[in-house]
């Protein structure tokens, strides 16, 4: 898939804002379940606030990254767009290769 300058600019490498709501919204979800999702994977590590959610939301959905499903008790209703999903396989096989150059460093170095 062709990813344009400013997608690329944007979401490459990704910051971990985005990397976990484009992760939560593999399924569909709202950004308040996107929050509770972040904490609970991340043992409370990382907390989303409303403000930095919201505003990620809809630039993400500007973007094409993330895609408006539907409402339920008036909240809105995500999932991630094809686009979304190669940006995240694209950002997941970077952090894969980060890793694993950072363990042949210290494995080669101790």
């Amino acid at each position: 898939m062709f990813l344009n300058n400013h997608i690329k600019k944007v979401y490459m490498p990704m910051t971990e804002t985005a990397f976990y709501i484009l992760l939560c919204l593999k399924k569909p979800n709202h950004g308040y379940g996107i929050i509770q999702k972040v904490e609970k994977i991340t043992d409370g590590a990382i907390h989303l606030t409303p403000g930095t959610m919201y505003g990620s939301l809809s630039k993400m959905e500007n973007d094409g990254v993330i895609r408006f499903v539907r409402e339920e008790d008036k909240r809105k209703i995500y999932q991630i767009t094809e686009l979304g999903l190669n940006i995240l396989e694209i950002e997941l096989k970077r952090i894969e290769r980060l890793y694993k150059n950072a363990r042949e460093v210290m494995k080669n170095e101790i």
